[in-house]
């Protein structure tokens, strides 16, 4: 299939035939509202949490965080009740490697095993 372009301001940003940025330097907040926009997610608060945890994670480690790692750190800085799966997919509903990592700037995970 085509790649295509998202249109950011006045920017070009190279996406792939399912929307995910070709280069994560690509990204910027406008990006991830641009792209949240497309997805229906709406950018609140905890879900900028998750698009900077993957972000950050992204930038020391040079990977894609695991949907698990997600909830480790969301269980370590809120507690039970916030790292769950289904408070993800509440943010997510197509999942953490479908939407999350989109909206974060990553190129397609190679295995969607991230919603896992």
């Amino acid at each position: 299939m085509l790649n295509g372009v998202l249109k950011v301001n006045e920017n070009s940003i190279q996406i792939d035939h399912e929307g995910y940025l070709l280069e994560p330097s690509d990204w910027t907040e406008d990006v991830a509202h641009a792209i949240a926009k497309k997805e229906g997610i709406e950018m609140t608060d905890d879900v900028w949490e998750v698009i900077m945890f993957v972000r950050d994670h992204f930038e020391t480690n040079q990977c894609i965080p695991e949907h698990r790692r997600l909830l480790q750190a969301l269980r370590k800085k809120h507690g039970k009740e916030k790292a769950t799966r289904r408070y993800v997919y509440g943010m997510f509903p197509y999942g953490y490697g479908q939407q999350a990592c989109k909206i974060a700037g990553m190129r397609v995970p190679l295995k969607l095993l991230l919603d896992l």
